[in-house]
């Protein structure tokens, strides 16, 4: 119910101006965000690489609803790439989103700018990662990573998301092509036709999808990067214990080491998990987001977790 009912919130423009009027609410989605400005989200990466950790850069924003604004976005992910590619000693790559540069719009618009943005990404030295949104987007988003990767751009990966039925199709084609990965459990509100309804059902589609991607990482020699930017095939997006020891536990017994498998998580979300697993010699990567547009991303880390969701309450009382 309550997941529902922030997910819903996320695309109300009502809702929206309401809650971004409200000074804790910045307060609050600081926690998970990185700060306004790219600069912000630099400082971050920093202090994240001397704690061993790499990162992925994302300034949010989705569903661009003009030409102008979809090429406002990409000139936002240039800068950022362009703030790479000044700084080699930054061990970070960047993710986008497609309605961001224009999906939703126009596909052909989208498509040229998607390869600008990874010629771009090639000139900087550096790795973009193609999120997953909603299924009305998935098809296409599919669609395009493929049409990029028959032009020649080997710098760009891919998410998928356990809660879909057409997962394990999507990650058995994508693992057959050495195609580099980010698992995700999925955040968005699916009907019961698109994904499975059910928790136990989508912890048991992650740790299948798990499988598929280090028996690929094994037998294609997958590894991260020297220098932190390019990732290895299997990226396990999750803050789940059970999911990550289940991955460590497959990649020991199938013999992958560990520089093959890297564990992602968000921004100010367990810390002390993200420490624990560089301790164990394992690449961890912390996606920190940024920018003015944080309010969606924001009220889907309060779906997701109930914890969040209560930590803002406590904030509103003390406003």
């Amino acid at each position: 119910m309550l997941r529902s009912l922030f997910i819903y919130l996320s695309k109300a423009v009502w809702a929206q101006n309401l809650i971004t009027s409200w000074g804790f609410a910045w307060r609050t989605a600081s926690r998970f965000v990185a700060g306004t400005k790219l600069e912000d989200a630099i400082r971050v990466m920093r202090e994240l690489n001397a704690k061993g950790i790499n990162a992925t850069l994302d300034h949010l924003g989705e569903h661009t609803s003009t030409p102008e604004e979809a090429q406002q976005a990409a000139d936002d992910i240039f800068a950022t790439l362009d703030a790479l590619g000044a700084d080699p000693a930054l061990r970070g790559n960047v993710s986008i989103k497609l309605t961001q540069i224009g999906l939703g719009l126009d596909e052909v618009l989208c498509a040229e700018t998607l390869e600008r943005i990874l010629a771009r990404a090639r000139q900087n030295k550096t790795f973009i990662r193609i999120d997953m949104e909603d299924t009305p987007y998935t098809d296409k988003t599919v669609s395009l990573y493929y049409a990029m990767r028959e032009k020649g751009y080997d710098n760009v990966g891919m998410v998928m998301q356990s809660y879909l039925y057409r997962a394990e199709a999507d990650t058995r084609r994508l693992a057959q092509d050495g195609a580099r990965v980010r698992l995700v459990k999925g955040a968005y509100r699916e009907p019961p036709d698109k994904a499975f309804p059910k928790k136990a059902d989508v912890d048991a589609n992650f740790d299948l999808l798990t499988k598929i991607l280090i028996d690929a990482a094994l037998a294609m020699k997958s590894e991260l990067s020297e220098d932190g930017r390019t990732p290895p095939i299997p990226a396990i997006g999750s803050h789940d214990d059970k999911r990550i020891v289940f991955a460590k536990n497959y990649a020991q017994k199938v013999g992958l080491p560990k520089s093959g498998l890297e564990f992602q998580m968000l921004h100010g979300i367990r810390r002390d998990l993200q420490e624990n697993l560089v301790k164990e010699g394992y690449p961890v990567r912390v996606y920190v987001p940024f920018g003015t547009h944080w309010y969606p991303y924001f009220m889907r880390r309060l779906a997701e977790r109930p914890a969040n969701i209560w930590f803002f309450i406590s904030n509103f009382f003390r406003k």
